[in-house]
């Protein structure tokens, strides 16, 4: 009780931090870039990331001197005792330097390789989207609810690539649930980030959404906001996620048998 209590008094200055970062990145966006090779997109993905992270580092270490860092937005696996931060300064960095609204800032609270407290803005909408662990998942203040769909045949799922340069057998799988899913659900999305994948799970827009990844700062935000939200996080068969499993799935909470059923046919 006592962590929870702390964590819903640091939570405003989450979101402050959060916002402002989100802010700044909305001053540097334009519908009209376009870049032209592979270089480019590199150097504008960096430099977005060099400016959101500061003002990101420096509002949160402010709010929670004692918790660490995670330098890499990359990074997998579990993470020390205690606790980090997880932040994504640019989610969807991709789009914001093509000209494409779909992006957002993250930054997540994990305790013992546990996820307490997330905070998603949405620059492009000024949407938040906030959860602390038994405390509910929220949109501007507004309590969010997966869906209550029944039938995998009314589903709007999806899924995508956690970065560029994935495995070919990581490809594979990709591919091969599609093909999967577009036999058994309504429609597919094949998108990034993740992220925005998952508020739309936790809102009940959308009702199931899967990933062959576990980069941390895609997929623990959306995971704490589902799970406050009504639905289910699990692995790809059903079993306990934590942040040392393979792949990833969030569902509403009646389509996750049907989801699992689906997915862990595949190799």
């Amino acid at each position: 009780m006592k962590n929870r209590m702390e964590d819903e008094a640091l939570l405003p200055a989450v979101v402050t931090a959060v916002q402002a970062a989100g802010r700044h990145l909305k001053n540097r966006f334009s519908f009209d870039s376009r870049l032209g090779n592979r270089e480019e997109i590199v150097a504008a993905i960096h430099a977005n990331d060099v400016e959101s992270s500061g003002l990101l580092r420096e509002g949160l270490r402010q709010a929670r001197p004692g918790a660490g860092w995670i330098e890499d937005e990359l990074a997998v696996g579990p993470l020390p005792p205690g606790e980090w931060w997880v932040t994504d300064p640019v989610e969807g960095n991709i789009n914001h330097i093509h000209g494409m609204a779909d992006w957002c800032v993250t930054a997540t609270l994990v305790r013992d390789n546990t996820p307490v407290l997330t905070v998603v803005y949405l620059p492009m909408t000024g949407d938040t989207y906030t959860a602390l662990r038994g405390g509910g998942a929220h949109l501007n203040g507004v309590r969010l609810h997966a869906s209550a769909k029944t039938k995998l045949d009314a589903a709007l799922v999806g899924t995508g690539q956690a970065m560029p340069g994935e495995s070919r057998e990581t490809h594979r799988r990709i591919g091969e649930s599609v093909t999967a899913m577009l036999e058994g659900a309504l429609v597919l999305r094949v998108s990034v980030p993740a992220t925005l994948q998952l508020i739309q799970v936790a809102a009940g827009r959308m009702d199931i959404f899967w990933q062959y990844s576990q980069v941390l700062s895609g997929l623990l935000a959306g995971a704490l906001l589902v799970e406050e939200a009504g639905g289910r996080v699990t692995d790809t068969h059903g079993r306990p996620w934590s942040l040392a499993s393979g792949d990833f799935l969030a569902a509403a909470a009646n389509l996750h048998a049907a989801s699992v059923e689906v997915l862990s046919r595949l190799a």
